[in-house]
């Protein structure tokens, strides 16, 4: 791990790393609930986090929200899903769904070819994440005010986690950052009583569109509704998450890795 960048979170907005992400290209590694994420903040940063990742490049984008206006602005919600997400962000459960861009974001945002490409998967769909944890939604909400997005992925090797550790993101993420903000022991704090071995290392990411990233339909209450949501991603708070997915939906699915 190289010493000279990596800093430990001091609590607050990372100062430091805001401000790489401001500028053009910045790469960071940042703590999260489940452990460890890239955050990149344009089209440079993210050719960037492909490198580094080694990443399939059809994947979801994912989009940090750092607070619910955010996430309104950017993605194309009925109130039902509204409704869902709003009552993540009241119990503070990290949770991200699969969602098409307003047409009006994806045009201020979206301003390059690699923006366009690497934000989004083939469908025109992100996955736009809330609740993510409290460094990087600080970060994530003072880059909203600055008219940036924070775009993320999982700090390590492609298909192999990181543990909740920084040292777990490996060497390849770890040259290629500009800062590693680290804090294993808040990382620790949300599944106190897990083991490395039981520990989710990743958020619950629920499709709220079809096979063509077309939002599912309104269900009112009636019963066989589809196309309807997808649990695509089993992660941290799965029992909770599955509930309130019961309490706002008559009919879901359940299907881990289905999107992958």
């Amino acid at each position: 791990m190289n010493d000279t960048k990596t800093i430990h979170w001091d609590g607050g907005v990372q100062q430091e790393g805001l401000d790489i992400l401001l500028g053009d290209g910045g790469m960071i590694v940042s703590p999260t609930k489940v452990g460890y994420i890239i955050m990149t903040s344009d089209g440079q940063g993210l050719e960037r986090k492909f490198e580094a990742k080694q990443r399939n490049r059809n994947k979801p984008g994912v989009v940090l929200c750092g607070s619910m206006e955010q996430l309104k602005a950017l993605a194309r919600m009925t109130p039902e899903i509204e409704a869902y997400y709003q009552q993540h962000w009241d119990e503070d459960i990290l949770m991200g769904c699969i969602l098409p861009w307003r047409d009006d974001a994806a045009e201020r945002f979206l301003v390059d070819e690699h923006e366009r490409e690497l934000a989004r998967d083939r469908r025109g769909t992100s996955c736009f994440v809330i609740r993510f944890g409290t460094p990087g939604e600080q970060i994530a909400a003072e880059l909203w005010k600055h008219g940036r997005l924070a775009f993320a992925s999982s700090a390590n090797p492609s298909g192999k986690g990181n543990r909740g550790r920084v040292e777990g993101i490996g060497e390849r993420i770890a040259s290629r950052a500009d800062l590693i903000v680290e804090a294993d022991d808040y990382v620790h704090s949300i599944q106190p009583n897990e083991t490395e071995e039981t520990r989710y290392e990743q958020g619950v990411m629920v499709s709220m569109v079809d096979a063509d990233g077309n939002l599912v339909p309104e269900q009112h209450g009636e019963r066989s509704i589809t196309p309807c949501p997808v649990l695509i991603r089993r992660g941290v708070y799965l029992d909770r998450i599955l509930q309130i997915l019961a309490q706002h939906f008559n009919s879901w699915d359940y299907r881990h890795g289905q999107y992958y």
